[in-house]
């Protein structure tokens, strides 16, 4: 069923892919004009996956997460009629020449094809990647959590009939069955598949990596970290590891270690340790962190290693920038890594040298996100290197192909 599904996919994309702009704008109108019609539907099959997901006893950040009631599904179809009035990318011309024997090739924007998304429990990713692939001319197959069955089915029913009063094959948007099986034979439909974008905690985008025969975008994980260096303004410091852990633990651009070097961990672990504990911060420490702040919890070697994902982090004294970018090399997942520091050589060492898909100097890594970038919004953070690095925009979702020219010639 899955194959078949990829194979309508496929049919019906050039459809989309060959339309123009304005047709695709009034496409994303025309689905989020359903899926604003058909809130009642789409909030009662998430209330129903809330209460199986609480019956199962599913932690609490996971039931938030699946949750939707009427502002959060207000903002969704807010963010669909936005993608729509982003700047389109298909056609655009990246660069052209002309060769001494009068060919003139030109190199543009095209869609991927057919798109394959596995993902959690989060309802509102159905229909943000629906819109983001439908925006940049792609087909998308959408293989969501379990626990998030009747939300993204009753999404995807909404967005198929957008589609339909828009003129659009239905087939552009499929909701795959929730099960390991859809999303087994989801990866295993090379040549149907064009790319595969797995979303999600670090046990999933492994198993998406390692048991694809469609290529994968690799996604997500972020062991990020932030390096307060010894000429670092110690108040902005304090400030800025606070945003990168406490705003919003749970997502993959937060802070998971702080590395402070030796020269000023006495004058600044105690005063960043009392704003970190007041937003509700847990620190485990090294053993120089644990002398500087006894009431640390003392750090295994998994702390170092380990997207927590909650208000944990760990704190690790260093000696010096050597030390510091060591253990980011060692344990960072090249998403994004900080320093904070009023040395302009040190600063440009380390951007230069950490080897990440977003790179900051005394700036939070809370701002890896398509929207603080000005990109209006996002598939997913890249941490790989072919392809698409980094937050993933419009752009990302496109390939590119040549067009030459000719008056006759022959090789």
């Amino acid at each position: 069923m899955v194959l078949e599904m990829a194979r309508r996919a496929g049919a019906a994309q050039p459809v989309l892919g060959t339309a123009t702009s304005e047709i695709r704008r009034l496409a994303l109108d025309a689905v989020a004009d359903a899926l604003e019609a058909q809130a009642a539907q789409v909030l009662a099959a998430n209330a129903a996956d809330v209460e199986s997901a609480v019956a199962a006893g599913l932690p609490g950040p996971m039931v938030a997460r699946l949750s939707l009631d009427p502002v959060k599904w207000g903002k969704v179809v807010d963010g669909v009629r936005a993608v729509a009035t982003l700047p389109d990318v298909l056609g655009e011309e990246l660069t052209s020449w002309q060769r001494p024997n009068g060919l003139a090739i030109t190199k543009v924007r095209v869609p991927l094809g057919v798109i394959g998304i596995i993902y959690e429990a989060r309802p509102n990713v159905t229909a943000d990647a629906a819109a983001l692939c439908l925006k940049t001319g792609n087909a998308v197959l959408l293989k969501g959590g379990k626990e998030a069955a009747r939300s993204n089915e009753a999404i995807g029913a909404a967005s198929r009939s957008g589609l339909d009063a828009a003129g659009l094959p239905a087939d552009l948007v499929q909701v795959l069955p929730a099960s390991r099986e859809a999303a087994a034979a989801l990866m295993g439909a090379a040549g149907l598949v064009d790319v595969l974008i797995p979303r999600g905690g670090a046990g999933l985008i492994k198993a998406v990596v390692e048991q694809s025969k469609v290529p994968v975008i690799e996604t997500g994980t972020g062991v990020c970290h932030v390096y307060v260096h010894e000429a670092a303004r110690l108040e902005m410091a304090t400030e800025i590891i606070v945003n990168a852990k406490c705003s919003n633990p749970a997502v993959c651009n937060s802070a998971e270690t702080l590395l402070v070097d030796r020269a000023v961990a006495e004058s600044f672990l105690p005063m960043a340790a009392e704003a970190l504990r007041s937003r509700g911060a847990t620190l485990r420490g090294c053993p120089e962190t644990l002398r500087l702040l006894p009431s640390a919890e003392p750090a295994t070697e998994v702390d170092w290693s380990e997207e927590h994902l909650n208000l944990t982090l760990a704190v690790r004294v260093v000696d010096g920038p050597d030390h510091a970018l060591a253990h980011i090399a060692h344990y960072g997942t090249r998403h994004s890594e900080a320093i904070i520091t009023e040395d302009a050589a040190m600063a440009a060492r380390f951007l230069r040298e950490v080897d990440a898909a977003v790179v900051y100097h005394n700036a939070s890594t809370r701002f890896t996100d398509g929207g603080e970038f000005g990109f209006g919004a996002e598939i997913g953070i890249s941490t790989q290197k072919l392809h698409a690095r980094g937050p993933m925009g419009l752009a990302e979702l496109t390939s590119y192909k040549y067009l030459v020219a000719g008056t006759g010639q022959i090789r």
